[in-house]
């Protein structure tokens, strides 16, 4: 090799040797960045399966997404847990957080506070009732209530004074009507109950005058008092039917019906004068319905449906109509300065298929 080549070599070496160390350098100098970068802290609240406590971690669809949008903004993201939904807006506005995530619906009335990135989810509120099947008790209610038990007593009340009535007409007239007031209780009362019931006895036919006009006016009204009496459990079975099963918001008046407080949920059943129970958490509310202590429990619907498919089959099933399309967003201090960039990490996952992937993870399907 001639002394031009080997130095045309040297030089070659030298060139690539530089490349070689200048590349080596870019990956350190990109995890001291990174190291340097403060981490974003996002406040959460439990809600599978958007956001949980996995052990000591947090994980859940909302909480992946963020982290995928930090991935995407160069920043590390942590999180804080909250017990009520309540405490993240409370988070965002003593700046203790850079936002929020979870369920979090966009709303008119949270944007005069609040930024709000792009939608992460499309959902809306659905109702949770019983399993159908589990208010078959109702009509066996129904018969043992107050309404009934009154009319029971009223027309005992009316028999036992008809019975009485006759005993003083007949009671000198016939022998099964003379016997003293203390034991002729009973024989009357079983007397004027064979008369509504039967017509009746033949041999018992009053003998006096005021007897026979008081059992024939005694016959007449009890045609009333059995029509009165019938169509008053006819009433109370029909009504324990038409109830005993919800297919529809209408359904619920009347209802015990529960949600979370200051949700959404809670302002769309305000706004239709709807009496409902509010709880603080998520946990509560599902305790409540687990106890038999609500019959119907309006909320999130894509939560509501991971509770039955994971948990909560035994005790309810989800009606399927959306009565509010809703969409989630990242809740941000207002005119805060990532909005713009959580936007741009967001699109650029929608557009690389990261997004779809995490939402066919958690919910099985993609839109």
């Amino acid at each position: 090799m001639g002394l031009t080549h080997m130095c045309r070599f040297r030089d070659f070496s030298r060139a690539f040797a530089c490349v070689v160390f200048l590349v080596g350098l870019v990956p350190f100098g990109a995890v001291a960045q990174n190291k340097d970068t403060p981490p974003l802290t996002f406040a959460t609240v439990e809600r599978a399966p958007f956001a949980f406590a996995n052990g000591r971690d947090i994980d859940g669809f909302s909480i992946e997404l963020m982290r995928a949008i930090g991935k995407e903004m160069g920043r590390p993201v942590e999180f804080v847990m909250h017990k009520r939904f309540g405490d993240m807006f409370t988070a965002i506005e003593t700046g203790e957080v850079q936002g929020a995530v979870a369920n979090i619906s966009i709303t008119a009335a949270r944007e005069q506070m609040f930024d709000f990135s792009h939608p992460i989810f499309e959902a809306g509120l659905q109702i949770m009732v019983p399993p159908a099947g589990a208010d078959s008790t109702s009509v066996f209610s129904a018969l043992f209530s107050w309404d009934i038990a009154l009319a029971v007593l009223a027309a005992a009340a009316l028999l036992f004074g008809g019975g009485m009535m006759m005993w003083l007409f007949e009671r000198k007239r016939q022998a099964y009507f003379d016997r003293p007031f203390g034991d002729a209780m009973f024989p009357s009362f079983w007397w004027a109950l064979n008369l509504v019931v039967n017509g009746g006895f033949e041999e018992r036919v009053p003998q006096s005058r005021g007897g026979r006009v008081f059992a024939v006016l005694l016959v007449i009204s009890s045609l009333f008092i059995v029509s009165v009496f019938v169509a008053k459990i006819t009433a109370a079975i029909t009504v324990a039917a038409i109830t005993g099963n919800i297919d529809s918001l209408a359904d619920l008046d009347g209802r015990r019906i529960g949600t979370t407080t200051g949700s959404t949920a809670s302002t769309f059943l305000d706004r239709r004068d709807m009496a409902h129970l509010g709880y603080d958490n998520l946990s509560d509310l599902l305790g409540a319905f687990e106890a038999s202590e609500l019959d119907a429990v309006v909320f999130d619907g894509p939560i509501l449906a991971w509770y039955i498919n994971n948990q909560g089959a035994a005790y309810g099933r989800l009606l399927p109509r959306v009565f509010k399309p809703e969409n989630y967003g990242v809740a941000l201090p207002s005119e805060s300065p990532l909005t713009e960039d959580i936007n741009r990490a967001l699109l650029s996952l929608r557009e690389s298929g990261q997004y779809d992937q995490l939402r066919r993870k958690h919910f099985g399907v993609s839109r």
